[in-house]
């Protein structure tokens, strides 16, 4: 009688708990309905259509965006700057906001004014940080060029943003400033989950800060950095404000990225049917790219 009871008493309190998450979950799920998989469902029903995204009316196509996409030279241009935004993202973000971690983790307390003023870039929104960006490297004036002219000795006039292919790395170098302070967030949380007695056993072993870093902390944070690639991988592959507002893909679409193609497509020409067939070809190669990623990069998460 006691287990029909305990039984009956289990089922009643799994029974409120479901009914306690449902309701919580049903306002999350039409917001991700409504703003996420509804736009990307008609992401692709629009690809099916030439259509200006003006008037009422719309012409069926079928497949044709689609097979002019797959020949489409400025697209697949676009997705190879793409990918050098993202191999340079992962290389240069990860790797210097984990030493900048490990530097403020080292320093304890005393170092928290670093924190303040490193973590300042990424609070700066892009459009202002690319505005500002397109002052100090102005040919004429800029930063970059009075340096120059300082070091020469006469007027030397340096064009980052005007010229192919330095205009594509100089963007991807103030990505980096603007994005390296997350990582080093990221990892110093990552650093705060590691015990402390792991680090006072090394020590007690015998084992440098460096040799802890290298064959104590870096393993455990396996986990951190895979996440952390992750994010960055998926963000340089859909970036836009930034270098919407510095370069506009130019010059001669040596900076053209998906996005600002598929904007370009869609809100300058208006051809709003094809635009969406670019956002549904993003779509489907982030998508793959995100997945195979983290099928290769595979580490261990319990230690």
């Amino acid at each position: 009688m006691k287990k029909d009871n305990k039984l009956g008493l289990a089922q009643a309190k799994a029974r409120s708990t479901a009914r306690a998450a449902t309701v919580f979950l049903i306002p999350a799920l039409l917001l991700i309905t409504i703003f996420i998989i509804y736009p990307v469902i008609d992401t692709f029903v629009i690809s099916g259509y030439k259509w200006n995204g003006i008037s009422s009316d719309r012409f069926f196509v079928g497949m044709d965006n689609w097979k002019t996409l797959i020949h489409d030279e400025m697209f697949w241009k676009s997705f190879k700057h793409n990918l050098i935004v993202m191999v340079f993202s992962i290389l240069l973000q990860i790797p210097l906001g984990m030493l900048l971690a490990t530097f403020l983790d080292a320093g304890g307390k005393k170092f928290n004014l670093f924190k303040v003023i490193w973590f300042l870039p990424y609070l700066i929104s892009s459009v202002a940080i690319a505005f500002l960006f397109n002052y100090a490297l102005m040919t004429n004036g800029g930063i970059v060029s009075s340096l120059a002219t300082i070091i020469k000795g006469q007027k030397t006039n340096i064009d980052l943003l005007g010229t192919a292919p330095n205009a594509l790395y100089t963007v991807i170098g103030v990505m980096a400033w603007q994005f390296t302070p997350f990582y080093m967030v990221y990892f110093m949380a990552g650093y705060g989950n590691i015990d402390t007695t792991i680090y006072e056993a090394a020590v007690i072993d015998g084992a440098t800060r460096w040799q802890y870093i290298k064959h104590i902390a870096i393993p455990l944070l396996g986990p951190i950095f895979k996440t952390a690639c992750t994010m960055s991988l998926i963000g340089s592959l859909k970036y836009f404000d930034m270098i919407w507002n510095m370069t506009q893909g130019g010059p001669a679409g040596s900076t053209e990225l998906m996005a600002t193609y598929m904007y370009k497509l869609s809100f300058q020409q208006f051809n709003m049917g094809y635009g969406s067939t670019v956002a549904a070809g993003m779509f489907i190669l982030i998508t793959a790219i995100a997945l195979i990623f983290n099928k290769v990069f595979k580490v261990k998460e319990d230690y």
